[in-house]
């Protein structure tokens, strides 16, 4: 099994790039099930989740291809199995986005109930309940959501929740449905406005995408598109965070700075002194940074995959912070991991109470879950001495080639196994 070697104490300087998002990749592939034309998607990370969900799709009969301009072609005019299996699907719950494409094109889908990180319950009820609106026969049988419909017919959706994946879902499965949907109380992140664009590139009808209302006109067949992956918000934030940490100056290329407004207005907080631009940011941080205290929400305001990170922060910053975990109720697994680092918090309910620390010691530590990962390696970053961080197959799942970045940084760090 792999592990990072972190050896800790360099500042980070230089230029870093940033990936395309998974989280906004992985409904896109999906997408690709809607047509039998030719979906061409561009700036596809390569990580593990991406890898699940083209294994997937290719069990179904999807053509893949890649081009010499690294661009990935999915053909769907031979798909031939409606069914998602527990093998592909228990790894990744981004599966369940198979689920209203299939319904939608085919009229039928039998998906395995989805797995993932461990960081709390995330039912799907959300999306069955979206899909039986739209005239959907769903029954839960054997571990496997299995559904069945005619032609889909629009209708009014009130989500109970604010949802990514069910809102993706929905939309998508919509597209082909006769009649208007309206998607109220949908989620607003820019990973769902991306996936708008594909879909209305591949001549979906999707309005008021990347705000809590949705309007989607069916049409009766979507045809092939291009399109290009937004850059991965969270990848950038987590490298943001690691200056803010580790100290130094780096210039980010190649992303979204208006998707990060509540991430870099903690970041000022903390201390760190940022730039940007089009396609760029600039950190630069020269002292230890000041405690931040944030309460994770839904977007536009402080996203739950930076809390860990942010965490990592406070456990050397000055002063005393709280942070409040509102999304899942079992996302801080990685506070007795930073323990074992000489981190100084408290856990009491859904809310952490960090003391910053002089200093963190490296240690051996275990990721629980893709962000969590992502918090040690920058606690490592910190830390004096050696930090071995196992399990990081969870870090692949999210961050491409992290520590390749990090190394061109000046960190101190390589995979072994």
């Amino acid at each position: 099994m792999e592990k990072l070697s972190i050896e800790g104490g360099a500042p980070l300087e230089g230029e870093v790039s940033i990936s395309g998002a998974k989280n906004a990749a992985l409904p896109i592939l999906c997408a690709s099930i809607l047509t039998a034309g030719t979906l061409r998607v561009e700036n596809v990370p390569r990580l593990r989740d991406v890898t699940t969900t083209l294994n997937l799709l290719g069990q179904m009969g999807m053509e893949l291809s890649l081009d010499d301009k690294l661009g990935l072609s999915l053909r769907g005019d031979g798909l031939h199995s409606v069914v998602a299996p527990y093998e592909l699907v228990k790894t990744m719950r981004a599966s369940i986005l198979v689920l209203g494409p299939l319904v939608a094109r085919f009229g039928e889908a039998k998906v395995s109930l989805p797995g993932g990180c461990a960081i709390g319950v995330r039912p799907v009820d959300q999306h069955i309940k979206g899909l039986r609106a739209l005239g959907a026969e769903i029954d839960i049988e054997h571990g496997y959501i299995h559904a069945r419909a005619g032609r889909l017919k629009g209708t009014r959706l009130v989500m109970d929740l604010v949802t990514v994946t069910g809102t993706e879902n929905l939309m998508m499965a919509a597209c082909l449905a006769e009649g208007t949907t309206v998607i109220e109380n949908a989620a607003r992140e820019p990973e769902v406005a991306d996936l708008a664009d594909c879909l209305n590139a591949m001549g979906a009808r999707v309005e008021g995408a990347g705000g809590d209302v949705i309007t989607v006109h069916g049409v009766s067949a979507l045809h092939g598109a291009t399109h290009r992956v937004m850059p991965d918000r969270i990848e950038t934030g987590t490298f943001l965070a690691a200056v803010a940490t580790a100290g130094g100056r780096v210039t980010v290329r190649d992303c979204l700075p208006r998707s990060l407004d509540a991430v870099t207005a903690k970041l000022a907080e903390a201390g760190a002194r940022i730039e940007t631009g089009p396609d760029w940011m600039r950190i630069e941080m020269e002292r230890r940074p000041s405690a931040v205290n944030l309460r994770t929400a839904p977007y536009p305001a402080f996203p739950t995959d930076m809390q860990a990170q942010f965490m990592t922060l406070n456990c050397v910053a000055d002063g005393t912070a709280t942070i409040t975990e509102t999304i899942f109720e079992n996302r801080l697994m990685h506070v007795q991991e930073l323990r074992r680092l000489g981190a100084a918090i408290d856990v009491q309910g859904n809310t952490a109470i960090i003391r910053g620390v002089d200093r963190l010691e490296g240690a051996a530590v275990m990721a629980t879950d893709l962000r969590a990962s992502a918090s040690l390696v920058i606690a490592g970053l910190v830390a004096q001495g050696t930090t071995t961080v196992d399990r990081i197959y969870h870090l692949d799942r999210g961050y491409e080639r992290i520590e390749e970045k990090l190394r061109r940084l000046g960190a101190r760090v390589q995979r072994i196994s």
